[in-house]
């Protein structure tokens, strides 16, 4: 739900029972693509982000300023015109300016009305008033219930963004562990996305971290296997796992069926809550084993206790009173927002997450709250119970949503006393931390860029560096990377490689392989500019033309660089520095290069110079990572390259299908046959490969 700019409200909104399929909306809604500002191809583009990355702290307009989009008159007019057409009934209405850019999206229980308090001519705040005067055109969807309206107004402002409204900046989904159900044995893994495949879910947990060493405790505690169905097909032998005592080794009869189902019925009943009543089992056992003087039985009912109690421990608060619930706090200073989420399943604290939501600084706390809420849950499911800082308006409405949405009742409260204010009173105080942690990690950022450009001589602290690098082992899986960072620090939304695919280009060339990523990137730019739309910022308010481009090397790659940008008409449009190792590659001697200049040496304990050893360091991290992703899977292919007529595809299919190199070979020609893409006489080249026949 999201709180409408007008000072009068009616009672507004109402939600779809879908929101996967945005509602009755019209050809013309489709929301219009940002300016394109794809540095490379999508075949070869990886979006990389850090799962447990912290949201950036939106940059915040002054609400203060006079409007400047157009006079309040033209605006006024335009809305005028809206209302003369507007529907009594429910429904959402979006402003548009002069380039049809949606400026805010809104929804009333009475469209005419709502669109009414926004053409008096008089009484509005400077943020709507500023609003009014840069509307040009107002579109109208009638829905049938309120409730219809306020899920389609959440969907659509989180698919167009609008500068007006409060946005969730960031709505990563969350991830959740899974015990499947497709196996006879089965496996316990982390999962994110579209719950399709069989099994018990359980979640959501706030972060990757969270998931992987509730992972690792659970393994511990109840000898669960983790690996994939291939990799158990085809074990002779227990791996470490089984000799770190990590897993009961199901693969090799290690445990049989029953013991090892007794295993996962208990590692179902701790997550399910059972937690209390599966550790009296254990400590029942235990005693047993220890009076029948079975020590080494004992000892390892112990040590799985000690896991599950790491489990909890490492939870921090866990309610006494509150079974499933979502809390959020929010808390403001300066003109920010912070939203602190915790989630509680199963009566066990499961995470928690700060969001720094885009709002101008006149939204008050309830506002951001109400409208955070429903682009929260668009996507996500909601729980049972989810519990406020602050009493929201419209709350009934948004129940009754998420209602609809959940299949069950969502209550939504703001507790005044017990247990339940104390969870919302340590969210509230995780939310005023988080933000003070953002505030001060900022102003650190702000130093840090104004001493780069004191340093480098730029006019101003860049809002947006490009860093680059290349990886490669002797030529081979080349491949180039591109990471950005900006006054919120590293930027990993925006992050890409490019697979080097020139064919003509010398093995180990990193000349070469850097003229070619840097052609790539700008000619796209480029083409994006001569459009008019390289000046634009992106979704998270972050120019999409870099203000200083960094180049992993010295005045060589420099050079390289220059040459790209030269040939493009651009090296006056980019500022270029070259980061050259220092002697024996030692970190705190390297030295500065830019065009036309002397080199630049920093002394070793310099901030500026930590700062840009940093940007250089992640940058190489990120290409390593993507080199090593080629490596890995071209290693797996191997084994096929020799087969006359199997190609990439049905190497690929081969290995999704059987999952490695030694189920493929172990496979029976009929079971080749049953792969996509493998005809019966491509099944009948590759069994013949695997096993050829005498003489």
């Amino acid at each position: 739900m999201n709180q409408d700019p007008a000072e009068t409200r009616d009672t507004a909104a109402a939600p779809l029972a879908d929101t996967e399929s945005p509602s009755p909306v019209s050809p013309e809604l489709t929301p219009h693509p940002a300016p394109a500002a794809q540095d490379i191809d999508t075949a070869t583009a990886e979006l990389t982000v850090d799962e447990d990355d912290e949201a950036r702290l939106p940059e915040i307009e002054d609400d203060s300023a006079e409007p400047a989009d157009g006079p309040l008159a033209v605006g006024r007019a335009a809305i005028e015109q809206a209302v003369r057409l507007a529907p009594t009934s429910p429904g959402v209405y979006r402003m548009l300016n002069a380039a049809h850019d949606v400026l805010y999206v809104g929804k009333a229980k009475n469209v005419k009305k709502r669109l009414s308090s926004y053409a008096r001519p008089t009484g509005h705040v400077m943020r709507i008033a500023r609003m009014i005067a840069a509307t040009v055109t107002v579109e109208i969807v009638s829905t049938a219930t309120e409730t219809e309206a306020l899920l389609l107004e959440a969907n659509l402002i989180k698919q167009l963004r609008p500068r007006f409204n409060v946005l969730l900046r960031d709505d990563k989904s969350f991830p959740y562990i899974l015990i499947t159900g497709d196996h006879w044995a089965p496996q316990i893994l982390k999962h994110r996305g579209a719950q399709n495949r069989p099994g018990r879910y359980f979640g959501p947990f706030a972060s990757v971290g969270a998931v992987n060493r509730t992972i690792t405790a659970l393994q511990r505690a109840f000898l669960v296997r983790s690996c994939t169905d291939s990799f158990f097909e085809s074990r002779t032998r227990p791996c470490l796992l089984y000799q770190i005592r990590r897993c009961a080794g199901p693969c090799t009869g290690e445990v049989d069926f029953p013991g090892y189902t007794e295993l996962v019925r208990e590692a179902k009943d701790f997550l399910s809550g059972r937690s209390r009543a599966v550790k009296q089992e254990l400590a029942v056992e235990m005693e047993k084993a220890s009076n029948e003087l079975e020590f080494e039985t004992a000892a390892l009912y112990r040590d799985r206790l000690a896991a599950l109690s790491a489990i909890q421990s490492q939870q921090g608060i866990n309610p006494r009173t509150v079974e499933e619930a979502d809390v959020f706090a929010i808390y403001q200073e300066g003109g920010y927002s912070c939203v602190e989420v915790f989630f509680f399943r199963t009566g066990q604290n499961w995470g928690n997450r700060a969001y720094f939501p885009r709002a101008e600084k006149s939204f008050t706390p309830e506002e951001v709250l109400a409208s955070f809420l429903a682009q929260f849950y668009d996507d996500k499911p909601p729980p049972k119970l989810i519990l406020l800082s602050h009493d929201i308006e419209d709350c009934a409405l948004l129940a009754d949503a998420l209602c609809i949405k959940a299949g069950h009742k969502v209550e939504i409260s703001t507790p005044k006393r017990g247990e339940k204010k104390e969870l919302v009173a340590h969210a509230l105080t995780n939310a005023r931390e988080a933000l003070g942690r953002k505030l001060a990690d900022t102003a650190t950022q702000t130093r840090l860029l104004q001493g780069l450009a004191t340093t480098l001589g730029l006019a101003k602290p860049p809002q947006r560096i490009e860093v680059y690098d290349n990886s490669h082992i002797q030529g081979t899986n080349a491949v180039g990377a591109m990471i950005v960072a900006g006054p919120d620090g590293f930027i990993k939304n925006q992050y890409r490689k490019f697979n080097i695919r020139s064919e003509g280009l010398t093995p180990g060339d990193d000349y070469a392989m850097m003229r070619e990523v840097l052609e790539r990137r700008f000619k796209r730019l480029a083409a994006a500019k001569a459009e008019g739309d390289a000046a634009k910022p992106n979704d998270d308010e972050t120019p999409l033309w870099p203000d200083l481009v960094i180049i992993d090397g010295g005045r060589g790659q420099l050079n390289a660089a220059r040459g790209v940008l030269a040939e493009l008409g651009l090296e006056t449009e980019v500022t270029l520095l070259g980061v050259a190792k220092g002697p024996d590659r030692d970190a705190g001697r390297e030295t500065l290069f830019m065009p036309e200049r002397e080199a630049i040496k920093l002394e070793p304990r310099d901030p500026v110079l930590y700062f840009i050893q940093r940007l250089r360091d992640e940058a190489h991290r990120f290409v390593i990572g993507s080199h090593r992703k080629l490596r890995k899977k071209d290693i797996r292919e191997a084994g096929l390259q020799e087969i006359p007529g199997i190609g990439p595809s049905r190497k690929r299919a081969l290995l999704h299908h059987f999952g490695t190199l030694k189920e493929i070979e172990r496979a029976s020609l009929g079971d080749l046959g049953k792969v996509p893409g493998i005809s019966a006489e491509s099944a009948r080249r590759i069994f013949d490969f695997f096993h050829p026949g005498p003489g």
